[in-house]
């Protein structure tokens, strides 16, 4: 059955309703000095930078025209190989994978590969869609130039986040989403990926990435 409409219906029959159930109302918006820890006059870079340390992220501050070369000297010193990078705008126009293949390394858009071949990448590259400065979050939309593995397959992801990227805290984050739509689905990365058993004993980079590093361009 390919129709949702007759999917509900059916469902709805099955439970013995003839209509559907009246909707909650809307709830009040919320009260904003209540809400947000965070106010728009902080300066969010610094802000950021030091709650993404808090959740060990590796961050640091650079300009655009320097992101290129720096980029290739950190993933050679972190021995990754076979870097995946999202088929964006900004990195096209940065020619990033020609520049890591000019640095020794076996670089590939996205575009140009299956997510069964990215099980065999060190590291995936992605932009972001946010990044919250209250909670040092990353948040990714996987769209079709930039898919979802690339930030939760390969063992080192690495986050390339503009100025424009950055929002004060969680209520800017979801006001976004509202407005832009979250396509199918997004990921809120708060550091490298972490479990923990009934005995609280915390392994990193069971279900994802051990590490996770972050280029803030200035």
């Amino acid at each position: 059955m390919s129709d949702p409409a007759e999917f509900i219906a059916r469902v709805r029959r099955s439970l013995g309703r003839s209509a559907a159930l009246t909707p909650p109302p809307t709830p009040p918006a919320p009260n904003e000095p209540l809400t947000r820890l965070v106010h728009t006059d902080i300066g969010l870079p610094a802000l950021f930078t030091a709650t993404a340390k808090e959740n060990k992220i590796d961050i640091e501050s650079l300009r655009v025209e320097d992101l290129a070369d720096q980029l290739a000297t950190y993933l050679n010193g972190r021995s990754a190989k076979t870097i995946a990078l999202a088929a964006v705008p900004m990195f096209q126009r940065l020619e990033l994978v020609d520049g890591l293949r000019s640095a020794g390394l076996d670089a590939r858009w996205w575009s140009e590969m299956t997510l069964d071949e990215l099980y065999e990448f060190d590291c995936g590259i992605t932009d972001v869609f946010a990044a919250v400065a209250e909670t040092g979050s990353l948040v990714v939309r996987p769209t079709p130039s930039s898919g979802r593995g690339l930030s939760l397959v390969p063992v080192l992801h690495v986050a390339i986040v503009e100025p424009k990227n950055l929002l004060p805290d969680l209520v800017d984050l979801f006001d976004k989403l509202q407005k832009e739509g979250v396509g199918s689905g997004v990921s809120i990365i708060t550091g490298p990926s972490k479990t923990s058993d009934i005995e609280m004993n915390l392994v990193t980079g069971v279900h994802g990435p051990h590490h996770v590093k972050v280029f803030l361009l200035e």
